[in-house]
């Protein structure tokens, strides 16, 4: 079974995702839906463990060996890259794989609001885009310094595990490390970058203490950092930083971050309705004076308020944003109700 075949017809038809498990046909996820490759037989733990072994080097397989678990990238020649998670379940190996499109797209081309490419003339601070595994948030940031690297003249420097988007420099110069093969953390990758003269800054995601409080330090000494978390709210964001640090030390993180925090973008991805794809539907909550004292005094309970009431400054709920979707035609009815924050609000709105 070669695997190589197998991610060639995934991209034919049109999949965002791979899974390959032992005691079941390839099985791809197109627009939200799982299905079965067509044409293909039932997966052996043998075939499982020979695509794994095609795929990975001596280090990916020690490290797969220690820690049951591996991430890394897999590129197939005129087709593109993939992001692999490879596990071990009911004793047997596992393989997920994500698709990586070549090109990056545009943000005029994401139907984000315009927002958005506000934030990327920020000289500084932190931006944060959250989200579930799965909801955009790295083709959100690979366009976002895109578009950053063909208008500015900086040097943009990434660490990500794996490297998604291969990059290449426009007017920028772009460097990107993998963790694993370039640097061992994002904490001491982040560490490091501050002595390689970086403008801005992207981490693949603030997953501990260390490199959260490196990413602050990254953004308060001048530095514009965008990174990622899984949460689903602005507020939710927030809490979840200040709640990495210990008590004695969290009045301080409010100050350092209400100074430095620029944006949080929440968001997540929906069927299309109208045409095949997905839709993305964004909270959006910038920091204003407003915002800063919220977090400084510890009420990020009122954060929704602020966002609901300054949608002239680009903030917007998620509710608003599905709404939205809806009445333009691209998602039904149904996926916006069952998706809001608010549903009997959001139902009785699409309504009237």
């Amino acid at each position: 079974m070669n695997i190589d075949e197998i991610l060639h017809k995934a991209m034919a038809a049109d999949a965002s995702d791979v899974h390959l498990i032992a005691g079941h046909q390839p099985m791809l996820r197109v627009h939200t839906v799982m299905s079965p490759l067509e044409g293909y037989e039932v997966i052996t733990p043998e075939q499982v463990d020979a695509m794994f072994r095609h795929m990975t080097d001596d280090r990916q397989r020690s490290e797969f060996g220690e820690l049951k678990d591996a991430d890394f990238s897999y590129a197939v020649e005129g087709l593109g890259r993939f992001r692999v998670n490879t596990h071990v379940q009911r004793k047997t190996l596992g393989i997920a794989m994500r698709a990586i499109k070549e090109d990056i797209p545009a943000l005029e081309e994401l139907n984000l609001p315009e927002i958005i490419s506000k934030l990327t003339h920020l000289p500084r601070g932190l931006v944060l885009v959250t989200g579930a595994t799965g909801s955009g948030k790295s083709t959100t940031l690979a366009s976002m310094i895109q578009a950053m690297n063909e208008r500015e003249q900086k040097h943009i420097l990434t660490l990500e595990d794996p490297i998604e988007y291969a990059m290449k420099s426009a007017q920028c110069v772009i460097e990107q490390r993998e963790l694993g093969a370039d640097v061992p953390t994002f904490a001491s990758g982040l560490r490091h970058a501050l002595r390689q003269d970086p403008d801005i800054i992207l981490v693949g995601e603030m997953r501990d203490l260390e490199t959260t409080a490196a990413a602050i330090t990254a953004a308060e000494t001048g530095h514009l950092v965008l990174s990622t978390l899984h949460t689903n709210s602005s507020a939710s964001t927030i809490e979840r930083v200040i709640d990495m640090y210990p008590a004695d030390q969290q009045n301080q993180i409010r100050a350092m971050l209400a100074n430095t925090l620029q944006a949080v973008i929440s968001q997540q991805l929906f069927k299309r309705a109208d045409q095949p794809g997905m839709a993305p539907a964004l909270e959006i909550l910038v920091a204003t004076p407003a915002v800063r004292n919220l977090i400084r005094e510890n009420r990020t309970f009122e954060i929704n308020t602020v966002i609901e009431t300054n949608r002239a400054l680009g903030m917007q709920t998620l509710d608003n944003a599905i709404s939205q979707l809806y009445f333009n035609g691209m998602i039904s009815r149904e996926d916006a109700v069952a998706r809001a924050v608010h549903p009997e609000k959001l139902q009785k709105h699409l309504a009237a």
